[in-house]
């Protein structure tokens, strides 16, 4: 179902037509839901070859020395990665290119919190192939999609809000958002050093960028900013 507010907002996306679409990365931990989809991307786009990966961390060193895919699917919860941190992070490297999130979870708030943080849409894994092939082609031309039935739980005032939050979280570095994710675990800075093995001084520096870039003053507002753009945590 399209959604013109969230269509918008992903206006910096670029419009593809499927055969336009030639390489597409997808990020699945599941080996067999992933080689499934590859198949069906492979039967129905003519594709020769489609890239894969398992975590969220090979998505992104991959993209590194291959380059950028034409679109890419990404699974809601990845060994690294759960909710919209894969989404955040891949955004950062990939502002223009179609990234769908694929999930048996289909919570309204989950939903809108992945388009919130920069996916072109949103598709179930119980899809038949038909729908998914329709679904991917959608979005690649621009709209944005989302499970029938769906509605939104926030306001547009709100999820504009969600959204330019999810952008800030967007600016922080790798080892930025590694340091915020033991945060929101209760890990203190002692621990965050050494499970990282870096000075609790750098840490200190570190997390103090994280509140300038997402504008909090406490550890527990950081926290609390994190949930509600669902950064780490699904459903």
């Amino acid at each position: 179902m399209p959604a013109d507010t969230e269509a918008d907002k992903a206006a910096s996306v670029q419009r593809l037509s499927a055969e336009q679409v030639k390489e597409i990365l997808i990020v699945d931990d599941h080996p067999l839901m992933c080689d499934a989809l590859a198949l069906t991307l492979k039967i129905s786009f003519g594709l020769k070859h489609v890239r894969t990966a398992r975590s969220l961390g090979a998505a992104v060193e991959q993209i590194k020395s291959q380059g950028a895919p034409d679109a890419v699917i990404l699974d809601l919860n990845l060994p690294d990665a759960r909710g919209a941190e894969g989404i955040v992070t891949l955004r950062r490297l990939l502002p223009e290119v179609p990234i769908t999130m694929i999930s048996a979870d289909i919570e309204a708030s989950q939903i809108q919190a992945s388009l919130a943080a920069g996916a072109q849409g949103y598709i179930s894994k119980s899809l038949g192939r038909e729908a998914l092939v329709d679904s991917l082609r959608r979005m690649w031309g621009g709209e944005t999609v989302t499970p029938e039935g769906y509605e939104p739980e926030l306001a547009q005032e709100e999820e504009e809000a969600r959204a330019d939050l999810a952008r800030r979280f967007a600016s922080l570095t790798p080892q930025q958002m590694r340091i915020l994710r033991l945060i929101c675990q209760g890990k203190a800075n002692k621990e965050i050093s050494y499970e990282l093995s870096i000075a609790e001084a750098t840490v200190k520096t570190h997390i103090t960028a994280i509140m300038s870039k997402i504008n909090a003053r406490r550890r527990t507002q950081a926290v609390l900013l994190a949930n509600t753009v669902k950064l780490f945590e699904a459903g």
